[in-house]
């Protein structure tokens, strides 16, 4: 038996009991005289379903039950500074909301927990919680909120407390929204100012996470709290790796529950990169954030016998004090094998002698994805391998891709759209830590990390920033202004495609006034669904609708359709060596000044003829 999550959309109106409902449905399918180890948990607060231990055959008789819309296995997700800020333009003394404003803003993160006693979580100066606030502390034991933290969710008895004990969701909560704190470092690398976007909002925190991953049922009920607390967007570093159909992605089922209440959901693109397919965040309601790096580079300097020096990218707290230690190459320290002979210069951990690394500098081939934690294992005392990608300007890190020929998207038709949406600082960032899972092995206040799990919260912390300065705008609207303000970015200088990095390098700056929004309402998204091949009666499980059906959307430009949802990029299938003709449409909300006249301006290729009407 394995624990399966069965989806039912939205809550029925009126009188509905969903423990009994769910409990009825089993008994259903199980010959099972008791039913109490079986049903692990209802979603019962914002949509409807439960997660159960189930055969194979149970699962696939719940699946054909009135009222059910899927059923599937619960998995497991992986979990995908002081100067990112600035480098984007958004400066600490930057002209903000006003603080009441900024503080009703509450960021829900759904991750490895928090620690809430660090300094970038401190409630000093902070009022009581906003009205809207529905949630609770829930944080378990030896776990308390305070007016920063107002929230703390977990979802394994196993977790014992919200407490984070990875230090993922921490780095990513403070990057978001922590506190101002001075002369942060990671053990006196990167000083400064360590800042979250919009440091005078709340955090609610939803562990969902343990040591061994993310399960896709405590994700669900994670969104299932988030929403019903009364969050105001919603960041999640976590990611399969791959596109799943949006009826079986958990991430995209709650994301479009937290839509249909307001609540932007931005996700990690993923770090599996450049190829085909390898973002798994596809749903064009969710948010979905790709990785670049900043102007400022952790260099460590290596000097050789005989005075000869380079800089390299890396980060290093470690003095040799005038010690020299001795290089030796990966292919020089092979065990005796004939497969370890060939690879063993790429550091490759179960090819490395131990014994004849121990105390010595190890020098690997591996530009690709270098096997730290392998060259750690043989105890060498450092490691160097070779970085293909100029260092000389920033750039975007080739990490999430979108292919749209990939057989991974036969299911997931939404794959004509531009993912991820858009790119932000992923690339050495310092954020909070919590002090138990140093990596050093000494406490720390603070760490650097990198990937789109670091991107992810720089782009929520903007989402805040916009919401507090215009509270009643959209979802739509809030991605719209921030893709649609975006710094464009020259391809041909990053060594990458244009699908890599959405609409550009975020602009926090300008993203509060754009304009022009692309305005996507819920019953756009549901029209695209129609679209690409969800029948009427499962969305109207999805949607409660009492008389839904879908439209017939007559030709591939009309409203909902791939290329006519209203979306704020453009994105197309076109045949390689054939002309071709395509219409988008779209319609442009003014958010500007009243009677504003706005002018399109096309850069493009020479071939390719480009007409904007009106």
């Amino acid at each position: 038996m394995q624990e399966h999550i069965v989806y039912m959309g939205s809550l029925p109106e009126g009188d509905y009991r969903q423990s009994s409902h769910h409990l009825s449905l089993l008994q259903e399918v199980t010959q099972k005289s008791s039913l109490e180890n079986l049903l692990i948990r209802s979603y019962k607060r914002s949509f409807n379903g439960f997660s159960a231990k189930l055969t194979k055959k149970e699962a696939e008789s719940l699946a054909s039950r009135e009222g059910v819309v899927s059923v599937f296995p619960s998995t497991k997700l992986k979990l995908q500074t002081t100067r990112s800020w600035d480098f984007m333009g958004f400066s600490e003394s930057l002209s903000r909301s006003p603080r009441m404003a900024a503080s009703d803003i509450v960021v829900g993160v759904i991750d490895s927990g928090i620690w809430a006693e660090s300094e970038s979580f401190s409630d000093e100066g902070f009022g009581a919680p906003p009205a809207k606030w529905k949630g609770a502390c829930k944080g378990g034991l030896n776990f308390t909120c305070n007016k920063k933290v107002i929230g703390a969710r977990y979802y394994s008895e196993g977790f014992g407390s919200a407490r984070d004990s990875d230090g993922h969701g921490t780095h990513t909560a403070s990057t978001a929204a922590g506190n101002i704190v001075r002369n942060a470092s990671f053990l006196g690398v990167a000083n400064g100012s360590a800042r979250g976007g919009l440091p005078s909002s709340r955090i609610a925190a939803y562990k969902v996470c343990g040591d061994d991953g993310c399960p896709t049922a405590a994700i669900l009920a994670g969104f299932d709290d988030a929403i019903a607390d009364g969050v105001d967007l919603i960041t999640i570093s976590i990611g399969p790796g791959w596109a799943q159909p949006l009826e079986k992605d958990v991430i995209a089922i709650g994301a479009f529950h937290a839509m249909t209440k307001g609540i932007l959901t931005l996700q990690a693109a993923g770090n599996d990169g450049p190829y085909p397919g390898t973002t798994g965040s596809v749903a064009p309601w969710i948010f979905s954030v790709a990785a670049s790096t900043t102007d400022r580079l952790l260099v460590t300097k290596l000097v050789l016998g005989n005075n000869k020096t380079f800089i390299g990218n890396g980060i290093n707290s470690f003095s040799p004090n005038g010690t020299q230690f001795p290089l030796i190459h990966g292919k020089a320290v092979s065990i005796s094998d004939p497969m370890c002979e060939k690879f063993a210069r790429f550091c490759y951990e179960r090819c490395l002698d131990s014994k004849r690394v121990k105390g010595k500098i190890l020098v690997c081939d591996d530009s690709e994805s270098p096997d730290l934690d392998a060259t750690k294992k043989a105890d060498a005392i450092g490691v160097i391998f070779p970085f293909t990608s100029s260092p000389d300007f920033p750039f975007i890190v080739p990490l999430p891709a979108v292919g749209l020929s990939s057989p991974d998207y036969d299911a997931v038709k939404a794959c004509e759209f531009h993912q991820p949406d858009i790119s932000a600082p992923g690339v050495d960032i310092l954020a909070a830590f919590p002090p138990t899972v140093s990596p050093t092995g000494s406490p720390v206040k603070f760490n650097i990390l990198s990937g789109t799990s670091m991107a992810c919260p720089h782009v929520a912390g903007v989402a805040a920033y916009v919401k507090a300065s215009h509270p009643h705008w959209s979802p739509s609207a809030i991605k719209s202004a921030i893709m649609t303000t975006a710094w464009p970015v020259n391809s041909t200088k990053v060594f990458t495609d244009d699908l890599d990095f959405g609409s550009g390098h975020i602009n926090p700056v300008e993203a509060i006034n754009p304009g022009l929004v692309y305005e996507t309402s819920k019953d756009d998204y549901v029209q695209f669904l129609c679209s690409v091949g969800y029948d009427a009666a499962k969305l109207k499980k999805i949607i409660g609708g009492k008389n839904f059906s879908c439209p017939n959307t007559g030709t591939t430009t009309a409203k909902g359709s791939q290329t006519g949802l209203n979306y704020p990029s453009m994105v197309a299938k076109v045949p390689e060596s054939e002309a071709f003709k395509l219409v988008f449409n779209r319609t442009v909300t003014n958010v500007g000044v009243a009677d504003s006249n706005y002018k399109a301006q096309v850069v493009s290729s020479p071939k390719l003829r480009i007409a904007v009407a009106p």
